[in-house]
């Protein structure tokens, strides 16, 4: 069916995804633009009859479903992605509304969700021949669980919901999508698209408020949640998935280290790292949190980065197409964002560049004119500031001076997460060898932040629990089955 047939009809009605269906609940809430402070269109909240329909809805699918062939569940995914693609003005509008993204960030989310579903679908699980002798085989092979669950995060709504969707519907399950309650506008459009594609009951959407996920997590009927947000929440999602044994991947906070080495060329490595240290104004589980400089060109990477935060990452609302540093997507962010800031004259630390006025506190915790905090490098502050130690997931950034490899390495190891990490050199051999000494899921030479379909990615320490994509991420969605034939 072409995707020219699947164009949605509008952009501004929001409904539950239920077994094909677009429900409404008696009670419904809107999120805000962090742009603006404006309110957003309507949506559902879901109640426990809303949660039972849909588990319900997803496990009556889920015996067909499962029963096609990896290469039918496969063109279903891409014909998906092709109807994605055909509605993506009215999602990219929707998704810089809603996020607060820039024009480059919302081209990003939307370009790398439309390759993580077809990167997805080329993936294959096969059966492995363990032992083969004249009395015997032995054979291992991945089998479906059923319903999975995907609890997703404001900061990228659509791509890290598609990560999870792509891979348990490829492998054979069915799947509920909760987005947080930040963001639930463009899921439920995704769900309502879906509904287009899917059999009945494969993909369903629930919006609600913060009771929705513990109904979810606690249902006797999900096999398993994935689940992407704070390690705080990650914890307690671990213990409400516990009473049922609930299958549980966990992809939570980062604090992720860059090492520079002397040897680097400022010009090129510096933009990339402010890019980097940046992008989506901080808020990624995966930004460089910590640059780790050495003394011998720490000032004058210094200075070059404050240059480039000057000079490029100009602020503004998602319309503004020059803007490449948006809001922080919620009062709840912004409030623990400015914290760090009044930090800055307490702690002594030294601002580079020195805010205009440093922001106070909260009240008041929603401005009129948006979410936007100045860009901000914290020079050299000590190892056990809030500012090194936590994650911030805002546009403030530590530059820590370094000597000695090993203790640099002893340094970046230090935090209670491990998500990922960098290394920079022009001795891209010496710079791998010290990334491989990160304690960290994910680690790069030269680069950071690149991740695809192609390979798996999680997080060590308090980082996660299992991994997302890849081959995988895909046997996560799985139970492995040994088969012993006796000939």
């Amino acid at each position: 069916m072409a995707a020219e047939n699947h164009k949605l009809d509008n952009f501004e009605t929001f409904y539950n995804v239920i077994d094909n269906e677009l429900t409404t609940t008696p009670t419904t809430r809107h999120a805000i633009n962090p742009s603006t402070n404006e309110p957003l269109p309507e949506v559902p909240v879901s109640s426990q009859d809303d949660v039972e329909r849909a588990v319900a809805a997803a496990t009556a699918a889920f015996p067909a479903w499962s029963s096609l062939s990896q290469d039918e569940r496969a063109a279903y995914l891409g014909r998906f992605a092709d109807a994605l693609d055909a509605n993506q003005e009215g999602f990219a509008k929707l998704l810089g509304e809603e996020a607060g993204k820039t024009v480059q960030g919302v081209g990003l989310e939307l370009f790398f969700t439309g390759t993580q579903i077809r990167g997805t679908a080329k993936h294959r699980l096969t059966e492995e021949l363990v032992e083969e002798t004249d009395e015997r085989t032995v054979t291992i092979r991945h089998q479906p669980l059923g319903v999975g669950v995907g609890i997703i995060p404001w900061n990228f709504p659509i791509l890290l919901g598609i990560i999870k969707l792509s891979s348990a519907l490829l492998a054979g399950n069915t799947f509920i999508w909760k987005p947080s309650p930040f963001t639930p506008n463009t899921a439920l459009k995704v769900g309502e698209l879906a509904a287009k594609i899917f059999p009945g009951g494969v993909v369903n959407v629930l919006s609600g408020d913060e009771s929705l996920g513990p109904l979810l997590t606690a249902h006797p009927g999900v096999a398993k949640v994935s689940f992407t947000g704070s390690v705080a929440t990650g914890k307690k999602v671990m213990q409400a998935c516990a009473a049922t044994l609930k299958r549980v991947t966990l992809e939570l906070g980062g604090n992720d280290a860059a090492i520079i080495y002397p040897d680097v060329d400022l010009a090129t490595v510096v933009p990339k790292i402010g890019t980097f240290a940046f992008i989506h104004t901080g808020q990624v589980c995966m930004a460089v949190k910590r640059i780790y400089v050495h003394e011998d060109i720490y000032d004058a990477f210094l200075a070059a980065l404050a240059s480039f935060v000057q000079t490029t990452l100009q602020p503004g609302p998602n319309t503004d197409p020059a803007a490449l540093l948006g809001p922080l997507q919620n009062s709840m962010q912004f409030a623990k964002v400015q914290d760090l800031y009044a930090q800055i004259d307490k702690q002594g630390w030294r601002a580079v560049p020195p805010p205009a006025a440093t922001p106070a506190p909260p009240p008041p915790p929603q401005p009129q004119t948006g979410f936007f905090l100045p860009p901000t490098l914290i020079d050299n502050p000590p190892d056990d500031a809030r500012v090194v130690a936590e994650e911030q997931f805002g546009p403030i950034v530590p530059l820590l001076k370094w000597r000695d490899e090993d203790d640099v390495v002893r340094r970046a190891n230090a935090s209670r997460m491990g998500l990922g990490g960098s290394v920079w050199s022009a001795d891209a051999a010496r710079a791998e060898r010290t990334a491989r000494r990160l304690e960290a899921g994910t680690v790069w030479v030269n680069t950071h932040f690149e991740l695809g379909p192609q390979a798996a990615f999680g997080g060590h320490k308090e980082s996660g629990l299992g991994v997302e994509s890849g081959l995988g991420g895909l046997k996560g969605w799985c139970n492995s089955q040994a088969v012993w034939v006796r000939k």
